[in-house]
């Protein structure tokens, strides 16, 4: 859960990097969340909340997704991929779940617990 605070706390932080564990604990809770407002959206009969949920989330998603394209030595812009259907998002998934460089033009290489 600290991850996902951790997200909010960095808010528009698009410098630095983030470490595969930040990234993929952030998305598992992003899933759980997201899942948990759509079924009160579909309780409710409405699309607010997760309208809601989704306008609140995309910055701290994109800057995340930055951060952690940095950890690897790419640029933050690697994201328009997902705009390419199915490709993108396999593309963007093995990149996300590569190993970290160590220290790159992005800074040093981020603190590992």
């Amino acid at each position: 859960m600290e991850e996902f605070i951790d997200g909010f706390r960095r808010y528009g932080d698009f410098t630095g990097r983030a470490t595969r564990r930040q990234y993929w604990m952030f998305f598992l809770y992003y899933f759980l969340f997201s899942i948990a407002a759509n079924l009160i959206d579909l309780a409710m009969g409405s699309f607010v909340v997760s309208l809601l949920f989704s306008v609140v989330t995309i910055i701290p998603t994109l800057s995340l997704g930055t951060r952690r394209l940095h950890d690897i030595g790419r640029s933050g812009w690697w994201q328009l991929l997902m705009f390419l259907i199915l490709i993108g998002w396999i593309i963007l998934a093995v990149m996300f779940a590569r190993e970290g460089e160590g220290d790159n033009a992005f800074g040093p290489e981020p603190a590992r617990p």
